[in-house]
């Protein structure tokens, strides 16, 4: 009788154990499958371009990277692009835009001092004394990157490497870069008692926009930049020089039209490059992007980068066309010339130009409309009356200023005792 219980109970415990192993794994499954279940739709939230976006940051080798829309300075996509970092010879398209904007003329000389002749690989191999025309030397820097241009052309502009980095500091600063530091006109390694020579990939693709965009010299800065070669002499015509761009981002996408590469020990390789297409620029920044032998990661990152601003953003014109409500005019005439009432003032956009934005396809900006609150009188058609802003994620893609379309007078004691003389004239004529 006991063995006949003791293999009952045994039973009854084997019946437990499955049922309890059936409950946990229904648990299990379940579990896993709302898991599933909230990815999917996580997943499902992202657009195409968001998608994509993901796709490319995690690919990047570039510890810092930043792509640029070179009309706007809009951000499209970046990688910590605001961190501090060395920019190896990404710093010479500072230089060279500086020496373009100072040159006074095609025959500029300069003179090749004992320390520009020291300077490190690479270089262009000047002996102290030698002469060259500036222009030329602007061929060696850009395209060579040769150090010892660089150092000619800091000391022939400012008057020393210091006075020259003070010059490239003021510029950074009137563009708008608040983390870039400049030190050497080369960008070999280097600090002082105010910091590291740096820069952060943002700021890097915007001075890159002001040599492309903005600055009166941009056109001689994009010849520069974008020749395959140059061949000069010094000035006595006793030495020949030859120069190949190194660039070679140039000739891998159709419009690109610039750029800089750079690499020291501490800044690893950099670059940063520019492409014009269907009336779209777009400015690519890399610092830390890989250190020997990764030399081409920065050519993999940039076509990357490129080759997404160039799927997803398109130009979308907008006007701002958007409807004004009227103002009010503190001691205005009102409409209907009475002597008391509120007096409001039509609105209108001043010079309503069309402006193309460019936009990724799930973008959509709103209008935003920024008004006086009031207008005292009297009040002339053409007053400043505000703005209408188009926004984005809280950042301005574009402005229109809003104006008086009309004149409002003001009721001053004058006009309202010659109403109150009209309106007596008018009660004689009726009781006559």
């Amino acid at each position: 009788m006991k063995r006949i219980w003791k293999n009952r109970y045994k039973r009854h415990i084997a019946v437990m154990v499955m049922f309890i192993n059936s409950v946990v794994f229904f648990i299990a499954g379940t579990v896993t499958h709302g898991a599933e279940s909230v990815k999917a739709e996580q997943t499902a939230e992202l657009s195409e371009p968001e998608e994509e976006e993901q796709n490319v940051l995690a690919g990047l080798h570039a510890r810092y990277a930043v792509l640029l829309d070179g009309d706007s300075g809009r951000v499209l996509l970046e990688k910590d692009g605001d961190v501090k970092r060395p920019m190896a010879s990404t710093t010479k398209i500072m230089t060279c835009i500086l020496a373009l904007e100072h040159m006074k003329s095609e025959q500029e000389i300069v003179t090749a001092s004992a320390e520009a002749a020291s300077q490190p690989k690479v270089r262009l191999g000047v002996r102290e004394g030698q002469q060259f025309y500036l222009r030329d030397l602007l061929y060696s820097l850009m395209l060579e990157s040769h150090n010892d241009s660089a150092v000619m052309i800091a000391e022939h502009i400012g008057g020393s490497v210091r006075g020259f980095a003070s010059l490239m500091n003021k510029k950074a600063a009137e563009i708008g870069c608040e983390d870039t530091y400049y030190i050497t006109p080369n960008g070999l390694d280097a600090s002082d008692e105010q910091g590291t020579h740096s820069t952060t990939a943002r700021e890097l693709a915007l001075v890159m926009r002001y040599c492309l965009m903005e600055s009166p010299k941009s056109q001689e800065f994009r010849e520069i930049t974008g020749a395959a070669t140059q061949q000069f002499r010094d000035v006595e015509g006793r030495q020949s020089f030859s120069c190949t761009n190194h660039n070679a981002f140039l000739t891998m996408m159709n419009g690109a039209v610039s750029g800089k590469t750079g690499f020291t020990a501490d800044a690893g390789y950099c670059y940063v490059g520019a492409l014009q297409r269907d009336s779209r620029t777009f400015i690519v920044a890399l610092l830390a992007c890989g250190w020997p032998n990764h030399k081409t990661y920065k050519w993999q990152d940039t076509r990357a980068l490129m080759g997404y601003g160039l799927k997803y953003y398109k130009k979308q014109r907008y006007d701002g066309n958007v409807g004004l409500p009227q103002l009010s005019v503190a001691d205005g005439i009102p409409e209907n010339g009475a002597l008391s009432g509120v007096s409001t003032v039509k609105l209108q956009i001043r010079d309503r130009e069309k402006t193309d934005i460019l936009l990724r396809e799930d973008e959509e900006p709103a209008y935003r409309t920024l008004l006086v609150d009031t207008l005292k009188a009297a009040v002339k058609a053409g007053t400043d009356a505000g703005t209408v802003q188009l926004v984005l994620d809280n950042q301005v893609l574009a402005e229109w200023k809003v104006e008086t379309a009309e004149s409002i007078a003001k009721r001053d004691y004058i006009w309202c005792l010659c109403q109150l003389m009209m309106q007596f004239t008018h009660m004689n004529k009726i009781n006559q």
